[in-house]
């Protein structure tokens, strides 16, 4: 037996997760089968139920399934697919797995309409609910070296907007709609709780399940305020006992390393363990118009040099004990996450001043409770609780006085002398300010099914915030009085959702109710007479609001489906918006508005379709946004080398009017073509201002806003190159970002070029599927690639990539 002891370091953790590995004997089996057609073809996306049980099973690109976790004895399997015949299958499980091969009919193109799913994927299920929302799957891209952002960037309609390299700050774009109007979230709940050093980036795709992207319209439950959108990232629950390990190196002295391992044993027990390891130097090169140093006179001199204070590490461990599929429960986790991560800023808002020395060392440690039961207390009820508490630390560091130019070298005065910072530091006043969070966030849901037509669904999620902030380098007095920033929120959402005429009409209606209190207490310090006081402000604010929305889908054939959706959405503040993050050069602002926005969704969806050995899928929707009290990053009209920490703002009214395309096509199982683009216009739709007169921005497209993408990729696969019963697949990602102004201004040295990338990958699997060695090179051609502010991103770069997967121990 396996003990586990509390570690007082993160790699303790680790290494303890890693470990964990025992053998299993159990009284129940596994079924593993291939389901092909009478012409030998593979049947992709059969649906296996097993009769009289919620288990079942959809086969992959060769026709394989495989359902684990049957009690001894015997079974009826129903299998159904769009193209096939419905089939029933006795089979018996007397030992720890069973090898099936079935066949199925092919179905006359003349009785699709009579074929019954009997279950459906996660996958399939999501996309015909009605929302707009794309669907990821995450098992090609765990393979190759990826971070989950880049995977996400390749989606329609999604944009990344990450400024500089790994570990960099990171916000999304979705249809228009960016910054905190999109949610994140780790299975339901938001990102935000897992603190800095677990985000995107550090979550390798080999964790994840699927990765969830909801545009415009957000489902009840994920209650929250997501008023542009989500992307929801479900993390692999599978209770077979696994082991998979990767470690990739490339350019820029990159280094990405995870794990993740589960056991189950035949009571139910099951323990899970997952680490990562991140480090960047991020020293890559930068140049062109962007990229200057200023000169004593004040003059800009265009540089090419590799940025220097901009390293990144980060490391991280899960585990999670508890039992899953038992009588009492579905789901019965209690889980510890603990990371850390140090982080080196190079700059702020812009390029235009190098910093060095500046800073910040983050760590979080999270405890997690994660419960859920079908048929709870009564039948077709389903409960689930999902709670985290999360304690958070963060150390800024800014103390060097001097300013330096893009080689890393003190910036010299008119008369040659080192020149002084203007406040005694890189971004303002000498700091080593500490920040303690502290946060407790909880999602509960219940789904009644009332028949197969008619289903309710309530959620609730509340979310407390307690941020207290302490710097080293202030007075004796302003130390003695600590700041305290306090935020709660709740929303509340119930929603009813019909199945009609034989699963060709589904309609979901909901509604939210939304409310949110905070609480700051800051110091002022008054001298009168040669003696210091200091006096407490106070602000604090309580909101209420309410917003509603509907999705539905209809399929008008069998392979074309007609979507929309709608929503009164409301946004509140988050706390960095509220209260500031010094980290990432974010200021206050207590006044903040909540954003409103009515957001509409229509759309088609064709296929798959399949002629011979070649199926096509084609989607295709328009969406508008009608924003009021929008929330943005403050920007002024030029580029100002010394606003450098700028803060959250209303804008006032924004419209967003656009469309959005996706192809993909797949030619017998081999070669894999995708293509999609999005392009919207995002204008700024204030008309007058206080006095009657009409604003000089009105009708203008928002600056720092990309408004038109393009990605293609595209993958070959290749069977028993080298070595029998090997595999070789062959990448290629090809990006397109339009050229957009940064400010208002609109002047030329405020424009972004038009950016092309291509990246070129192979990943190479050897006979028995248990390593896997992938080559890429990215940005192939070298170009410069910008974002947020005109920041410059990674050039060309090469990486290798090692997998190990172990799927029995």
């Amino acid at each position: 037996m396996t003990t586990i002891t509390r570690s007082h370091t993160m790699r303790i953790i680790i290494l303890l997760a890693f470990f964990i590995t025992t053998s299993v004997w159990s009284q129940s089996g596994n079924i593993k089968g291939k389901i092909t057609f009478e012409n030998g073809t593979k049947a992709f996306g059969a649906s296996i139920l097993v009769s009289g049980t919620q288990k079942s099973a959809v086969t992959d690109n060769e026709g394989q399934f495989e359902i684990k976790g049957l009690v001894y004895g015997s079974y009826q399997l129903k299998i159904s697919s769009m193209e096939a015949k419905p089939k029933s299958v006795n089979v018996t499980v007397s030992k720890t797995s069973t090898q099936l091969d079935i066949s199925v009919e092919k179905e006359d193109a003349k009785a699709l309409n009579e074929v019954v799913i009997q279950k459906k994927s996660v996958k399939k299920e999501i996309k015909e609910s009605g929302f707009s929302v794309n669907v990821i799957d995450t098992q090609e891209a765990a393979k190759r070296n990826m971070q989950t952002n880049e995977l996400l960037a390749q989606s329609v309609g999604v944009r990344i907007r990450q400024n500089g390299g790994l570990g960099s700050s990171v916000n999304y774009n979705l249809n228009g709609m960016s910054g905190n109007a999109i949610r994140i979230f780790i299975d339901g709940i938001p990102i935000s709780t897992y603190g800095s050093s677990f985000n995107l980036n550090s979550i390798p795709p080999a964790l994840i399940e699927r990765i969830e992207v909801y545009k415009g319209v957000i489902p009840a439950h994920l209650a929250d305020d997501a008023l542009g959108g989500a992307i929801n990232v479900i993390l692999k629950k599978g209770a077979k006992n696994t082991l998979n390990a990767s470690v990739s190196y490339g350019s820029f002295n990159t280094i990405q390393s995870n794990f993740n391992t589960t056991y189950r044993d035949a009571s139910g027990f099951t323990l899970k363990g997952s680490g990562f390891y991140n480090y960047s130097d991020n020293d890559y090169e930068i140049w062109g118009k962007f990229a200057y140093n200023v000169l004593p006179n004040g003059q800009k001199d265009p540089i090419k040099a590799k940025r220097f204070n901009d390293a990144y590490r980060s490391i991280g461990g899960r585990i999670e004990a508890g039992f899953t599929n038992v009588n009492w429960a579905d789901t019965f986790l209690i889980g510890f996450n603990a990371s850390d991560d140090y982080n080196e800023i190079q700059h702020g808002q812009s390029m235009s001043i190098p910093y060095k020395g500046r800073f910040t060392e983050s760590d979080a440690k999270v405890i997690s409770l994660n419960y859920s039961k079908k048929d709870f207390l009564v039948k077709n009820l389903e409960f689930s609780v999902n709670s985290v508490f999360s304690q958070r630390g963060e150390v800024l560091n800014d103390t060097v006085k001097w300013n330096y130019n893009w080689f890393g070298e003190k910036a010299l005065g008119l008369r040659g002398e080192p020149f002084l910072t203007r406040d005694g530091a890189q971004q303002g006043a000498p700091t080593i300010l500490h920040i303690d969070n502290k946060i407790f966030s909880t999602r509960g849901g219940l789904t009644y099914t009332l028949n197969k037509n008619h289903r309710f669904v309530f959620s609730s999620m509340l979310y407390s915030f307690k941020r207290n902030d302490y710097d080293e380098m202030k007075s004796k007095l302003e130390r003695d009085f600590q700041e305290k920033r306090d935020l709660q929120k709740s929303v509340l959402s119930l929603a009813y959702e019909l199945d009609a005429f034989n699963s060709r009409l589904k309609t979901n209606l909901f509604g939210k109710r939304y409310n949110q209190k905070t609480e700051q207490r800051t110091p002022i310090i008054t001298t009168l007479n040669g003696q210091s006081s200091i006096t407490e402000q106070l602000e604090n604010n309580n909101i209420t609001y309410f917003g509603y929305g509907l999705a539905t889908s209809y399929f008008i054939l069998p392979k074309l489906m007609f979507t929309l959706s709608a929503e009164k959405a409301i946004r509140l503040p988050s706390e960095n918006e509220i209260f500031g993050n010094p980290g990432e050069n974010l200021t206050s602002n207590s006044s903040l508005k909540p954003e409103q926005s009515n957001n509409l969704n229509v759309g088609l969806r064709f296929g798959p379709y399949q002629i011979n050995h070649h199926k096509f899928t084609f989607n295709g929707s328009g969406f508008w946004r009608n924003s009021t009290d929008k929330i943005i990053r403050q920007f002024s009209i030029r580029v100002n080398e010394a606003l450098q920490a700028t803060p959250s703002v209303n804008l006032g009214k924004a419209q967003s009017l656009g469309y959005e395309a996706s192809l993909e096509y797949s030619n017998n199982n081999r070669l894999f073509i995708t293509m999609n683009m999005s392009k919207f216009n995002s204008l700024y739709k204030t008309k007058y201002d206080k006095n009657g007169m009409i604003l000089e921005n009105y009708n203008k497209q928002l600056p720092n806003e990309p408004y038109f993408t393009l990605n293609g990729s595209a993958q070959y696969n290749f069977k028993n190159i080298v070595q029998q019963n090997s595999e070789l697949n062959l990448y290629y990602n090809l990006g397109y970002v339009g050229s957009f102004y940064t400010t208002w201004f609109e002047m030329p040295i405020d424009q972004t070029p038009t950016q092309l990338t291509h990246d070129l990958g192979l990943s190479y699997t050897f006979p028995k599927k248990q390593f896997i060695v992938s080559l890429d090179g990215k940005n192939l051609t070298n170009q410069q690639v910008y974002d947020n502010f005109a920041v410059q991103k990674p050039g060309r770069a090469f990486y290798v990539k090692l997998n190990y997967i172990l799927n029995k121990f």
